[in-house]
């Protein structure tokens, strides 16, 4: 088997966990960062990775490209990506709730030949949503409850005291677009159920912060056409960044094994 290359945009703790759990076929080849983490990254990987400030100085052609440095690495590089001919698997999708820049990315990968993966990160039951939705939605509604900490240098910190909460609390409610918006580090969840379903603006999302959880919780309720189904999740961070779910990684992950294999499940 030809061993394919990857490129990974941004290399924090979960393109370090998604670079230890590559499958065999693929190689990590490219890395792109800003210009004051490139000579940690290059310290960090040796010299068998190339470590680039942007798309355009990649001179090779990657056989995917995965996104994994969160809203501004997305709007900073997706467009050269995609112009490229590339796939590109996005994990912060909260950024597409920026109806500018989804336009953007969409228009270059129409004009350039690239493709959109937007994967599942940290939640199930997306293929069931977006199946549903072909028959018609009435209603969709995103929930996550996370401990304090995990909300902690977020938009959180002006709604509520996080360090005086005793028991869980609701402090947000509203649409996934404002969420997205608001909690671009802990709510790319709900722009992916927004994606699949109905929409930014029709998706109800409450926040809840509990400092009784252990793990992260998400529940999603989804009524239509179709009958009815609730889906919950309770999924351990990962271990050196408590807002990034480890599902998200391994999602990241299986797309890159997607990318390998002839058969897609």
């Amino acid at each position: 088997m030809t061993t394919k290359r990857l490129m990974i945009i941004g290399y924090g703790a979960m393109a370090r966990e998604v670079h230890r759990l590559l499958p065999t076929g693929l190689t990590l080849s490219w890395v792109v960062v800003p210009e004051a983490q490139v000579a940690a990254t290059r310290e960090q990987l040796g010299a068998g990775v190339e470590v680039l400030t942007s798309v355009a100085q990649c001179e090779g052609r990657p056989d995917l490209v995965v996104e994994c440095a969160g809203q501004p690495g997305l709007a900073e590089h997706g467009e050269a990506v995609l112009a490229r001919g590339l796939p590109l698997a996005i994990v912060a999708t909260g950024a597409l709730a920026d109806e500018g820049l989804y336009g953007r990315l969409r228009q270059a990968a129409e004009g350039g030949g690239g493709r959109m993966l937007v994967l599942s990160g940290a939640v199930a039951g997306m293929d069931g949503l977006a199946a549903a939705r072909e028959g018609g939605l009435d209603s969709v509604t995103y929930e996550a409850c996370k401990a304090p900490r995990s909300w902690k240098g977020s938009h959180a910190e002006t709604l509520v005291d996080l360090d005086a909460l005793s028991e869980a609390t609701v402090f947000y409610e509203g649409t996934a677009g404002e969420a997205a918006r608001l909690f671009p580090a802990n709510a790319n969840v709900a722009a992916t159920v927004a994606l699949a379903g109905i929409g930014m603006q029709a998706t109800t999302v409450r926040l809840t912060a509990d400092p009784a959880a252990t793990r992260n919780t998400h529940r999603i309720h989804a009524q239509g056409r179709f009958g009815e189904f609730c889906i919950e999740l309770n999924g351990r961070p990962l271990e050196h960044n408590p807002k990034t779910s480890m599902l998200a990684a391994l999602s990241v992950v299986r797309a890159c094994r997607q990318a390998l294999d002839p058969v897609t499940v």
